[in-house]
């Protein structure tokens, strides 16, 4: 397989376009998705409040992964002035997470929600959804024949979009190896990128991804302002 095969063009500003059962969307090197029919910009896997989850438990981590998500989050809809926003699920890193939000971060999501659509999917880290801020939560969303959910189901699911895995690509060359976090997709269904700060990242090749494309998928690998097409076969295991 090749990039060629499914149809990738890259765009000025470093994203590639490309056709998740037949909608247009655009993978953006932020590790958002850009739906242009319906104006809307969909990010997976935020985990807010990561850090302060860590420091309950006694392992320290610095406090700013919150700040600097949402700081990049804002970035993409100042480009790309979107009238919805997807929060893919995970938005929290756990239950409690809305209620250790710093109140200027509280703030700047609901600035968010007031001034777009704002649409929460239910993840397994949030699965009671926001209690104290604004916007629609729900289990799963349709949007331009598409179905977007947290987790993806098993087998082959034509039109799914969804997030929960964390995907990322490896590629190995003769100076070393790279590890990027990814978009992948086989053009029926595509799993996006954790967006969060502090959000890992899970090999592709990793079985867990075993079965979920119809065919050897694409990684759309997130670069330094670019996203870069890459082939099954050139993807490396851990």
């Amino acid at each position: 397989m090749t990039a060629k095969t499914y149809e990738f063009a890259s765009a000025p500003c470093g994203s590639l376009s490309t056709r998740v059962a037949g909608a247009e969307v655009m993978l953006r090197a932020s590790g958002a998705m850009w739906l242009a029919a319906e104006r809307a910009l969909v990010v997976a896997d935020l985990h807010l409040e990561k850090g302060s989850s860590y420091a309950v438990r006694g392992q320290m981590l610095p406090p700013y992964d919150t700040r600097e998500t949402l700081s990049r989050l804002e970035t993409e809809v100042a480009a790309l002035d979107p009238e919805i926003v997807v929060l893919l699920g995970d938005t929290f890193h756990d239950r409690k997470s809305e209620a250790r939000l710093a109140p200027d971060d509280a703030l700047r999501i609901t600035t968010l929600a007031m001034q777009r659509r704002l649409i929460w999917v239910i993840g397994n880290h949030d699965a009671d959804g926001p209690q104290m801020l604004p916007g629609e939560a729900v289990d799963e969303l349709e949007l331009c024949g598409l179905t977007f959910r947290h987790e993806p189901r098993g087998g082959p699911q034509a039109g799914e979009v969804a997030g929960h895995l964390h995907p990322a690509a490896i590629v190995r060359a003769s100076r070393g190896s790279v590890r990027r976090r990814c978009f992948v997709t086989d053009a029926e269904r595509a799993i996006l990128p954790a967006f969060g700060a502090y959000a890992g990242g899970l090999n592709v090749r990793d079985q867990a991804f075993a079965g979920l494309f119809a065919r050897p998928p694409l990684a759309g690998a997130l670069g330094q302002g670019k996203v870069h097409a890459v082939g099954w076969r050139s993807l490396a295991g851990d």
